[in-house]
């Protein structure tokens, strides 16, 4: 079972991989993002332990969506969860009861797609993902060895119904023949309602460990994602665009690299329960501000 301590550890283990980012020595607390409004043009939104929690929202997450908007704010939604397709991920924010716009949400798996080459394609997903948006050839992977020996280049989106057999499969595949590995999220972990669920970085990291030339990251803390942000908000200078999440290493590192301002959300993410003081303090990684909640 992963926790708070376990997961902060593993990502100071992969810290290499990750943008540099010259560090800060302290947050400026605050008690919501109406503080800073006037200093944000645009808030870039972590959806995972700052919006909702597993499949239920935060309270307050939609009015003060709805505040900053009135405020005069640009709203957007950048999240590393790579299961669904744009039209699955727009379909799932509007479910938790978020009021957002289909222009506002960006996602890790977008920037992913972008960087699909030719041949054929390993895909580890969500056996009910459709697949709708994969224009390449592919073939799922499960329990057939194989399939694992047979494709060009893996592509990891979701370990919904992924298994430590069949990453054995994929390292065995790896060993024998190194293939270029695409993995559409690079979170470690996601906070859920029962506790921390594993993601595909937990497992994209440990192949990176063996196979570091082979293994492609996307979503947050790499640049691709901020790229697609920024291109949605052409008029708006990086100094004022604000990056509101959950975790050190992902949200925070990866937009203070990119020149935004950076928002550190505590109550129910990757830090609910525990002084984030410590955590920052070993690795060097403040936020502007930090607050509970949105």
């Amino acid at each position: 079972m992963q926790t708070t301590q376990s997961i902060f550890d593993r990502y100071q283990e992969v810290r290499a991989r990750f943008p540099q980012i010259t560090p800060r020595t302290a947050s400026l607390e605050i008690h919501s993002l109406l503080d800073v409004a006037d200093e944000i043009d645009a808030f870039v939104f972590d959806a995972f332990g700052v919006l909702n929690v597993g499949e239920t929202m935060i309270p307050g997450a939609d009015e003060r969506l709805d505040q900053l908007r009135d405020h005069g704010c640009e709203i957007r939604i950048l999240t590393n969860a790579a299961s669904y397709d744009r039209h699955g991920a727009i379909a799932k924010f509007k479910r938790l009861g978020l009021r957002v716009k289909d222009e506002e949400i960006i996602t890790s798996r977008e920037a992913t797609l972008q960087h699909l080459g030719d041949g054929q394609w390993g895909v580890i997903t969500a056996d009910v993902d459709p697949l709708a948006d994969i224009p390449n050839q592919i073939t799922r992977l499960s329990d057939n060895p194989a399939d694992y020996d047979d494709v060009d280049q893996f592509l990891f989106l979701s370990t919904a119904d992924w298994t430590m057999a069949r990453q054995d499969m994929l390292m065995t595949a790896m060993k024998k023949r190194p293939r270029t590995v695409l993995i559409g999220n690079p979170d470690l972990a996601a906070p859920r309602d029962d506790g921390f669920s594993v993601e595909p970085g937990y497992f994209g990291h440990q192949l990176a460990d063996l196979f570091p030339d082979h293994v492609q990251f996307f979503g947050k803390p790499f640049p691709e994602v901020y790229d697609l942000i920024e291109a949605t908000l052409p008029s708006i200078k990086a100094s004022r665009i604000a990056m509101c999440g959950d975790t050190l290493h992902t949200d925070i590192l990866g937009a203070a690299a990119r020149g935004w301002k950076t928002v550190l959300v505590t109550k129910d993410g990757l830090f609910a329960g525990h002084d984030t003081r410590p955590f920052s303090e070993q690795s060097c990684l403040f936020a502007d501000w930090k607050l509970d909640r949105i």
